[in-house]
């Protein structure tokens, strides 16, 4: 059996962690997911302890020069009890077999980080048990997250925060993003424009940070059209997740939104 599972057949929370699931069941309903695959958490452990085989499939699945994101699917991440949202390690920009294999072991690494382990420590969880997602990058125009209820308020209703470029930008807190807020019907309620003074770009083996100036860092960065589509995707992921509560990450590329991930809304 092969150590690479395409997304579509990732189906066990318990083999392939959280993320890839969730993936699995958007990609499965035929939702805008990103091409990629994922590593059981059996399959991460033969990459540190270096399998040959394993890692000959790895380079091989990965020899095109196109950017990838690695991301992590813990065993017990991005479930209804527990986010793990920034606790682990998400490497975007990847292009080379060696690359990959890299940054699979960074994201398997950051499962015994300080912050990792206290957080697993607060929820009362066992060691981590590491799987990860390996997907196309996309190159976004614009990006951000979507919360189908109002994380702080509690409020019935959708709230948008948006910026140029890659969406790392927006949750690790680089600038102050646009925000929206739409009812459950899709009509937009309120628009704020952040301070976009910089956004993050792939490039060759990574990314960078590029500066924004002028108009744009107070443009919205997101147009009717844009919230439209990303309500319908809010609209079926109700349908795909039997759920109304979602936390979604999402980019915006050449008139598609992508869902990059989705997890329930948690407290933690």
């Amino acid at each position: 059996m092969s150590p690479l599972t395409p997304l579509v057949e990732a189906t066990d929370t318990s083999a392939f962690g959280g993320k890839a699931a969730s993936l699995g069941i958007a990609a499965r309903a035929g939702l805008p997911v990103p091409a990629g695959f994922a590593l059981a958490v059996d399959a991460v452990e033969a990459v540190i302890r270096a399998d040959p085989d394993v890692l000959s499939t790895l380079h091989a699945a990965c020899a095109g020069v196109y950017p990838r994101a690695v991301r992590s699917s813990a065993v017990g991440e991005d479930s209804g009890a527990a986010s793990f949202a920034g606790a682990h390690r998400t490497v975007l920009g990847v292009c080379r077999p060696e690359a990959v294999v890299a940054a699979v072991r960074d994201v398997h690494a950051s499962g015994a980080a300080a912050g990792a382990r206290a957080y697993r420590s607060r929820l009362g969880l066992g060691p981590c048990r590491m799987g990860v997602v390996i997907q196309d990058l996309v190159p976004a125009e614009v990006a951000g997250v979507l919360f189908t209820r109002d994380p702080v308020t509690g409020a019935a209703e959708r709230v948008v925060e948006a910026s140029w470029g890659l969406g790392e930008a927006v949750v690790a807190g680089l600038v102050v993003p646009d925000r929206y807020r739409l009812d459950t019907c899709g009509q937009v309620i309120e628009r704020s424009s952040g301070e976009k003074d910089l956004a993050l770009r792939a490039r060759p083996g990574g990314t960078e940070q590029v500066a924004i100036a002028g108009p744009a860092v107070h443009t919205p960065c997101l147009n009717d059209e844009q919230l439209a589509a990303l309500h319908a995707l809010a609209e079926a992921c109700d349908i795909v997740y039997e759920s109304r509560e979602h936390d979604i990450e999402f980019a915006v590329f050449d008139g598609t939104v992508f869902l990059l991930q989705r997890r329930p809304i948690t407290g933690g």
